[in-house]
């Protein structure tokens, strides 16, 4: 057993290195005990490599092998993912994920640290995320109140820092013909152009002076079979009719040959005015515009309860009580069970991964045509989407587990591998070095909603982006803190009716498991 010992050793300087003292010596003492399988949580921590291949199982007892697994096992409980729909609390304080934007974003803007004393104040926003801190900061620029912030973890802990990057004038989930058969023609017109005035406000604080590796523009939305030509053909013409919009559908030859030799392609939707950012960063600039119109930001500051006395709002965190008149609610995805009562089972968190490549060389993209920094996202019910990165590497996503508890096992990231090699077979030999997950959040009718989650309108929401949240949530924020202030929103689904409750809520994920298998039947013969 001296090769078990020895492994014990690595792991306990690699555990040591990366997780802290007292998990290492845990993990040196069950290697030590002839229990190596917490060699699979080495390799999460060194990416994909195959560090522990058959020459570390060969020769083991059968009994050894089990103790493998039911190691495995252990780790996974142990790595489980925030899920939102099982757990009360994101946690307090915790580190960003080890995501690609986390490692190319510098340092995080100074905030205002942990709250350690109570605060009476006029308004609290909950969540430091792109909705939260456009929020405090309309509120300061536009209505003279300088609200305080409180995030559980760290600036952009969620979904804010963890997306793909792309800014598009996207609906969700909703398409424009299905809104103007459902709304009529002059509601879709006014969905449409708050989700532009969302673009044209996300470039406007860009314009601020944020650095967020802006690309340059273009995005393509590819068909991933011949039938889908027809219907982006029809979005075309929609989009040309309805709204003057500049988009162009191009063939696969176009598609092949001028921007991408993508094998899955068969033409696709070209939009001029999407662009890709490091969306961390963005959540930086964000968070230094807020806090220079003055509001305040407290990290590692999560509410772990909350009363009210009369219209008083009262939120407990680890070391301190705020009483407020008015709360933002800006969680979104990550919103904890039973947090409030007005979001209480009105959307279903869904897992997107994210995978980054090893940096492509000059014969791997000339092998692949690469010639464009658009975005790109396909046609498909479980859709996947990609660009590439300035440092040529390719973002390629999709999505992730359906529980949290999953959201941890490789699988995931490899079958992303794999569909991306599907596209770009010359990329066989292709690596990533970064893989991680977060909640995208849906809602019941697939677009987002702003609204009251009391009688009062003291405590106000914003929630269900359905993925098209980096573009939208700053004008959410904007919307929201209109809305605290008293002020009349559009009159449009999203701002006149609240968040649908999801009928058979305690089975939502059994309905997303099941919407899962039909999307992959719907993608491939539908």
């Amino acid at each position: 057993m001296s090769g078990i010992n020895a492994l014990g050793n690595a792991l306990l300087m690699v555990f040591n290195n990366q997780f802290g003292s007292e998990i290492a010596i845990a993990m040196h003492q069950i290697a030590q005990g002839n229990d190596i399988g917490k060699v699979f949580r080495l390799q999460l921590a060194v990416g994909n490599a195959q560090i522990v291949h058959n020459s570390c199982l060969e020769g083991l007892e059968f009994e050894t092998y089990l103790a493998i697994l039911a190691a495995r096992i252990a780790v996974m409980n142990r790595l489980n993912m925030y899920d939102p729909l099982h757990e009360r609390s994101p946690g307090c304080g915790e580190p960003y994920p080890e995501s690609y934007w986390a490692d190319h974003a510098g340092p995080a803007p100074a905030d205002d640290g942990v709250l350690m004393h109570d605060l009476t104040v006029d308004v609290v926003i909950i969540g430091a995320g792109y909705t939260g801190l456009s929020a405090a900061y309309h509120l300061a620029t536009e209505h003279g109140v300088q609200a305080v912030v409180l995030e559980a973890n760290q600036l952009a802990w969620g979904c804010s820092g963890r997306n793909a990057g792309f800014v598009l004038r996207s609906s969700g989930r909703k398409p424009y013909a299905e809104m103007q058969k459902q709304w009529g023609e002059s509601v879709m017109r006014g969905v449409y152009h708050e989700f532009c005035q969302g673009v044209d406000l996300v470039k406007s604080m860009i314009d601020k002076g944020i650095d967020c590796d802006r690309q340059d523009p273009g995005y393509l939305r590819m068909a991933h079979k011949p039938s889908m030509v027809k219907t982006l053909q029809a979005q075309a013409d929609l989009l040309h009719r309805t709204f003057g919009s500049d988009v162009e559908l191009l063939t696969q030859q176009q598609v092949r040959s001028q921007y991408v030799d993508d094998q899955q392609s068969f033409g696709a939707l070209r939009f001029a005015d999407g662009f890709g950012v490091n969306p961390l960063k963005l959540a930086y600039g964000y968070q230094r515009l807020a806090r220079a119109a003055g509001a305040r930001i407290h990290t590692a500051s999560p509410v772990l309860n909350w009363t009210t006395e009369g219209r008083t709002q009262i939120l407990h965190t680890p070391n301190a009580t705020v009483r407020a008149k008015k709360v933002i609610l800006a969680t979104n995805g990550y919103t904890p069970k039973h947090f409030h009562q007005g979001v209480q089972a009105r959307t279903l968190p869904v897992l997107s991964q994210i995978i980054v490549t090893e940096p492509l060389n000059s014969a791997q993209l000339a092998a692949t045509n690469f010639q464009t920094s658009h975005v790109v996202m396909d046609t498909r019910a479980l859709k996947y989407y990609y660009r590439k990165l300035p440092d040529n590497r390719l973002l390629f996503g999709g999505r992730g587990a359906i529980t949290g508890k999953d959201a941890a096992d490789p699988y995931y990231a490899d079958r992303l591998l794999q569909v991306l090699k599907l596209s770009f077979p010359a990329l066989q030999t292709l690596r990533y070095d970064y893989q991680w997950s977060g909640w995208i959040c849906m809602s019941l009718d697939d677009i987002p909603h702003i609204h009251q989650a009391d009688p009062f309108g003291d405590v106000v929401y914003s929630m269900g982006y359905c993925g098209s949240g980096l573009a939208f949530s700053v004008q959410a924020g904007k919307r929201l803190a209109e809305k605290i202030m008293g002020l009349a929103q559009p009159d449009l689904p999203m701002f006149n009716r609240p968040l649908p409750k999801f009928p058979f809520a305690p089975l939502r994920r059994v309905g997303q498991w099941g919407y899962f298998h039909y999307g992959k039947w719907k993608d491939q013969w539908w």
